[in-house]
């Protein structure tokens, strides 16, 4: 009798450890909800401001919905949410409008191609500035809005 107790009190110290880790995971991956604006672009020779003249990039976390969405600086996007503790994949197809812009085309272009190869993320611990990485090169910096 008393190890058949020991025995659900063990299983169930390890369920509840179980959904205790889920939680904190999903806290973790909730941190990315809402607006962040661009500040930080890697590789291009061309000025941030020369990039994006009239309007910064955003990037907007639905992450209930597993939705991500957003503004290039010129066109909206829209896609599937795939992130996985802090790894993050943004090669599925997104829906992009195709508006014509005479500024900043080469921002938009530059940033959705940056986009692409970004495989993990990293949040301050004030929860301000969201990191994009790339193997372990930080390729793109937001601010939260």
């Amino acid at each position: 009798m008393i190890k058949k107790i020991f025995t659900l009190v063990f299983l169930s110290s390890i369920l509840l450890s179980c959904n205790i880790f889920k939680c904190k995971k999903s806290d973790a991956v909730s941190k990315l909800d809402g607006t962040w604006e661009l500040n930080y672009i890697t590789g291009p020779k061309i000025t941030f401001d020369g990039l994006y003249p009239n309007k910064k990039p955003t990037i907007i976390f639905n992450t209930k919905e597993n939705q991500v969405s957003g503004n290039n600086s010129c066109n909206s996007y829209t896609g599937k949410l795939v992130v996985n503790g802090n790894k993050i994949d943004f090669t599925q197809p997104m829906a992009v409008t195709k508006m014509m812009c005479l500024d900043g085309q080469q921002g938009e272009q530059i940033y959705m191609s940056t986009l692409q190869k970004i495989t993990s993320y990293d949040i301050t611990d004030d929860g301000k500035t969201l990191n994009f990485i790339s193997g372990d090169i930080a390729m793109m910096r937001f601010t939260k809005k």
